[in-house]
């Protein structure tokens, strides 16, 4: 059963820093949500133990990994061979343009293709790894973003890797399988390596399942994919994801690059969660998936009736909701502003994921919370003159 938890005074980043005083957070992106029943016997076996000295990974590990995916998602061949471990998505990241910039053997400095709008720790790791941004921006079709394949075509061109984010943070979108095949031969024909992030993957809504890249890919030197069972199962702070790694040269190069970057060592209770999680806690997620497709649909229909002014898209997967708010003649950065101060509601900003005019709410908390967020955002509104 799923069961939220107040976080109140836990030292939450979400719930407890300086900026989320007196507010309702719907921004960092981890749950409310208590960790499944199995996970949490999991760990609470591993601390009875009573010593924490350093640990490798245990076959189990691999195992677990190898066949959650191939069970779910129908995604073959992960094994020890092909698997790294690390502390974050955003570290393997960090570490894996690290390693291509040796890999792809380019004189010029590393130009990273990624979308716009995007999840803004690309923006860092590209940054602080001395790369070069190339940017495409999705486009809006319907009620929907997609990708602007002539754009992204003629971007490849000025691009040697595409950082791509396989379902989509901020928008929802869970890319198709015509999608990704389309786009890997565009990469392929470009000669441009492709990083996937897929740590949003357990997240999907009904009619919009998620496609590993890796079932799609062209050739195994062309890619590699970082995962986690941190976003699915609220296991964040633990530190354990993983980076697959199809080709035996690059895969030496990552590993290289996550020892130099000293972020190679794992907590041992990550490891523990995450076999607890993939080999016994499905029907938690399941239930999960539920729950948060349950409030995006509240959400969407308190928008539409109550938040006329606003303009909430068809969201696929993520715990995530990207909202137009262009009609409030305010931009992203001042509207959060003045609603902490005056509607006591913490949301993102869409400035932080290199867009306008939008803002980011994360619905994996309470029904009850989220309604009460939103009757914060309703009064709000309201008492804001200029708005319809």
């Amino acid at each position: 059963m799923i069961e939220y938890v107040n976080r109140k005074g836990s030292d939450s980043y979400k719930w407890d820093s300086d900026g989320a005083k007196d507010c309702l957070p719907l921004s960092v992106a981890d749950m409310d949500f208590k960790i499944a029943p199995p996970i949490q016997h999991a760990l609470q076996q591993r601390l009875e133990h009573g010593v924490f000295g350093y640990t490798f990974v245990p076959q189990a590990n691999y195992d677990a990994v190898a066949y959650w995916f191939a069970r779910r998602h129908g995604w073959k061949g992960i094994s020890s061979s092909n698997l790294l471990y690390t502390t974050s998505v955003v570290a393997g990241i960090s570490a894996v343009l690290e390693a291509l910039k040796n890999y792809l053997h380019r004189r010029h400095t590393l130009r990273v293709l990624t979308f716009i709008p995007a999840y803004n720790c690309f923006f860092s790791c590209i940054r602080n790894m001395e790369c070069e941004l190339v940017s495409s921006a999705l486009v809006l079709r319907g009620n929907r973003f997609e990708i602007d394949f002539e754009d992204i075509a003629q971007k490849a061109k000025q691009a040697d890797v595409l950082l791509l984010c396989n379902p989509h943070n901020p928008t929802g979108r869970v890319w198709s399988k015509d999608e990704l095949q389309q786009l890997a031969e565009i990469m392929h024909n470009e000669h441009v390596f492709v990083l996937s992030d897929e740590i949003h993957c357990e997240f999907t809504f009904p009619k919009h399942p998620y496609t590993p890249f890796a079932t799609i890919a062209v050739s195994d030197k062309e890619y590699c994919v970082c995962t986690s069972a941190s976003k699915a199962f609220n296991l964040a702070s633990l530190l354990c994801s993983n980076i697959f790694v199809p080709d035996n040269d690059l895969f030496c190069y990552v590993s290289q690059a996550l020892e130099v970057h000293e972020v190679a060592e794992i907590n041992p209770f990550g490891l523990v969660a995450q076999v607890a999680a993939y080999n016994e806690s499905e029907a938690w997620l399941d239930e999960l998936n539920e729950y948060v497709y349950s409030n995006f649909l509240y959400l969407r229909d308190y928008i539409h009736e109550f938040l006329p002014m606003l303009h909430i898209y068809d969201t696929e997967g993520t715990y995530l909701a990207w909202i137009n708010i262009a009609d409030t003649g305010m931009n992203a950065e001042k509207f959060c502003q003045e609603l902490v101060k005056n509607g006591h509601v913490l949301v993102n900003p869409s400035e932080m994921y290199g867009a306008e005019h939008y803002i980011r709410i994360n619905l994996a908390t309470s029904r009850e919370v989220l309604t009460e967020a939103l009757n914060r955002l309703h009064a709000f509104a309201a008492a804001v003159t200029y708005l319809p």
